[in-house]
């Protein structure tokens, strides 16, 4: 034999194998994702706001006409400079209400983010503990969370009628869905109601994190209960109370369901519930540009409380961060 036969596992001369490249086959793999994503976000999004400035078409035989045409910024400029009182804005025109339904959804936002933050901190804090039953009152705790908000507020719709049981317990004669500020709490109270459990779940993951330790050094030092709670409890739980805050903020922002099933969407004088996204819905009857022109504002106002809140988040967590190294 005058060579030795090549060896079949011995890789042939001038052949290189061309190893995978990592960026491409993740490219492969969330291609589908990023085509869902364009089809059912960036396309609506897109065309919203290119219809944002056409005017609105004519509603004939329930279908709106074609036409409508180019309208530059007037959409926007009807709603950002009409205010009630004025003889461009009569009362009760949707554009008269468009500030309106600002303050009534930072109300909305201010009041109950602030309620679920003093309801769901105490509730984490008393699930935190040790006694017979936690596990069941942590599950129980959950279930308001857990029901969905057309449900919750068909619930809330009939305890708040004007036979119903919370007027019995009360013994008042309150139209809790009709009545201007009445309406306006009873929404509150409803929203409190199921995402006070949410906020207590984050702040419980934030309690749980913190070393037992600490608290047992406080007591040697004589530190009282409020002193641990101001000096320790907070600190650490700080980063996940603002990410609870954030959402919950966010969500309220874009609150529509449970004002308008718990109050049609009105209550009071016509609009003393009516949200940014309620306001949308009923300028959709109207005409698809106006629509449009007010949900991009919407977005416009939720990305901007949403950026600051993150900016905030980051200073914050930040400053914690350089506290405990200190």
């Amino acid at each position: 034999m005058t060579a030795l036969a090549e060896s079949p596992a011995a890789p042939r001369a001038g052949r290189r194998r061309i190893a995978p490249r990592p960026g491409r086959t993740a490219i492969l793999l969330i291609a589908p994702t990023l085509l869902t994503l364009a089809v059912v976000i960036g396309y609506p999004v897109v065309s919203a706001l290119v219809t944002s400035f056409h005017q609105d078409q004519s509603l004939q035989n329930g279908f709106f006409t074609k036409g409508g045409g180019f309208a530059g910024l007037s959409n926007y400029t009807h709603w950002l400079t009409q205010t009630c009182g004025k003889a461009s804005c009569p009362p009760g025109t949707l554009g008269s209400e468009f500030w309106g339904s600002i303050g009534v959804t930072a109300f909305f936002t201010v009041a109950t983010v602030a309620l679920e933050v003093v309801f769901g901190t105490l509730m984490a804090l008393v699930m935190n503990r040790s006694f017979r039953g936690r596990g069941l009152l942590r599950a129980s705790v959950l279930v308001p969370w857990a029901i969905p908000t057309a449900v919750t507020a068909k619930l809330w719709f009939f305890m708040f009628a004007y036979d119903g049981v919370v007027n019995r317990l009360l013994g008042t004669h309150i139209l809790w869905t009709d009545g201007e500020w009445a309406s306006r709490f009873a929404v509150i109270i409803g929203d409190v109601w199921k995402t006070a459990p949410f906020v207590a779940l984050l702040v419980l993951a934030g309690l749980q994190v913190i070393p037992g330790e600490l608290y047992e050094a406080a007591r040697v030092d004589g530190a009282s209960a409020w002193q641990r709670f101001r000096t320790i409890t907070m600190p650490l739980v700080r980063p996940a109370l603002l990410v609870a805050v954030l959402f919950r903020v966010l969500d309220v922002l874009r609150i529509y369901d449970l004002p308008a099933i718990l109050t049609h969407g009105g209550g009071g004088t016509g609009h003393a519930t009516t949200t940014l996204s309620i306001l949308v819905i009923q300028q959709i009857q109207q005409g698809y540009g106006g629509a449009s022109a007010l949900s991009t504002i919407t977005f416009l106002l939720i990305f901007g409380v949403a950026f600051a809140l993150v900016k905030l988040f980051n200073l914050n967590v930040i400053r914690t961060q350089q506290q405990a190294v200190k």
